[in-house]
Formats: C-alpha cells, structure tokens, sequence
C-alpha cells in the first residue's frame, strides 16, 4: 500500500541518485535514512537500486524485494512506486559498467512548515539551489588556507 501523499502542507521533494564503484554498496545508508526519518527531518517516499555488472546487464532491485529488505527495514514505511521504468533506464544509462546506484525520493518534511507560510503569505519560492557537499567543503579549505 502506498503511503498517503498530500499536497498540503507538504516539504519539498528530492530525487538523489548515490553511485557506488565496483558495486561496493554495504548499506551504511540505511541507519542515516533511518534516522533521518524518525527525527522528521525526511519521508522516504521511494526507494530503488539499480545494478549494472562489468558486462552490461542491468538489475534493478525496489525497497519491496525481498534481497533489500533487512538492511532497508523501516526506511520507508509503505514506499509509493514513484520511480517509472523510464526514470531508472536514464540512471542505469549514465552508470559505468561494474557499479550501482541508490536512486532515493524523499521529501524534506522538515521544510513543509515553511512552505505552508510562504504560501499563506501570498510568497513564492523564485530561486532554490542547493549546493553539493564537495563543493562547500572546497570552500571552506580554500577559506581556512587564507
């Protein structure tokens, strides 16, 4: 059964696509997600692997199927099919042969009270960026270096 999805008030939603070398995927994320969760910092909507051995063939694994089930237990408590056919094609597309992805929706529950007032307040988001890890930690090095 999928989880109840309402439009209001809502956080916003991510997709985030983590690739794994080598296939070298230990399910470290889980506990983060988790915990992510249970603090209401994020709703795990949908969750999904996607394998591509050193030959090509493709594998694609949901939160549902049984091989994922004990390291992703309570990620998402009943996770939506969100993710179509086409959307895990395009990031199987762009893996390097002999590596995986965690392809991971989530809204940012966290944000949702914010929304609702914006909203309230006849506002509009007209600009969102978000800015990789790599690149703040770049910045900051830079900025301790001076």
């Amino acid at each position: 059964m999928a989880p109840a999805l309402h439009a209001e008030p809502a956080g916003p939603v991510d997709v985030a696509v983590v690739a794994f070398e080598g296939n070298r995927f230990n399910g470290e994320i889980a506990p983060a997600l988790r915990d992510l969760q249970k603090a209401g910092t994020v709703r795990v909507l949908d969750l999904t692997f996607v394998r591509k051995d050193s030959d090509g063939p493709v594998t694609v694994v949901e939160l549902g199927d049984e091989e994922l089930g004990d390291a992703f237990e309570r990620v998402a408590d009943a996770p939506a099919d969100l993710l179509g056919d086409e959307d895990l094609r395009t990031v199987a597309e762009g893996l390097p042969y002999d590596s995986s992805a965690a392809v991971v929706v989530r809204e940012n529950t966290w944000a949702a009270r914010l929304a609702d007032a914006i909203g309230k307040s006849a506002g509009r988001l007209v600009l969102l960026e978000r800015i990789p890890r790599e690149d703040v930690e770049r910045a900051v090095t830079a900025l301790d270096g001076n």
